[in-house]
């Protein structure tokens, strides 16, 4: 696994980079090809509590997760088992996958930009081949986030997935 990791209002100390790859780098026994896989670590300042944002990008898939607390290595131990747990949770979705190279050319490219607007407050640029819905699903799952936009290989639309409050799954076509 290659690390990246930096600080955002704060110094990474040799002794925290080094939590932070044996605690992340218990989790390369999921990955077929370790070698290949790129570790984002961010740790910041929110408030009185400190931030630590994770992603790993497998070439094929990307799978995230954030924690916050006032213990910065307590924040580290709970952001690993949250990734592991997304690993976990998905494994029957992933191996059921039938089409691998649509999931292997799957990029997204996060950049943020300040605005002066102040309703904007994050933005993101996402790059994506078509997928279907069960793919899309996975997808969101991995990132761990509400709702998923994507394009859909079998309509050649945008589709935007969400999860609904009931526990399901909502899509919406764009025309």
């Amino acid at each position: 696994m290659k690390f990246i990791i930096h600080g955002k209002k704060m110094e990474v100390t040799n002794s925290i980079r080094n939590y932070i790859e044996e605690k992340i780098g218990r989790l390369e026994k999921y990955f077929e090809n370790s070698d290949d896989v790129i570790v984002t670590v961010l740790v910041k300042l929110r408030g009185n509590e400190q931030v630590v944002e994770v992603t790993i990008n497998t070439g094929r898939i990307l799978l995230r997760g954030e924690e916050s607390n006032k213990d910065l290595y307590a924040a580290i131990d709970k952001v690993s088992d949250i990734i592991e747990r997304q690993i976990r949770k998905n494994k029957t979705r992933m191996s059921k996958k039938v089409d691998k190279d649509l999931i292997r050319s799957f990029i997204l490219d996060f950049e943020e930009k300040e605005e002066n607007d102040k309703t904007i407050v994050k933005r993101k640029i996402i790059e994506s081949k078509p997928m279907n819905e069960e793919e899309a699903i996975l997808q969101m799952e991995l990132i761990d986030h509400d709702f998923f936009v994507f394009k859909n290989v079998e309509t050649n639309e945008v589709n935007v997935l969400y999860k609904r409050k009931d526990g399901n799954y909502g899509i919406l076509e764009l025309r």
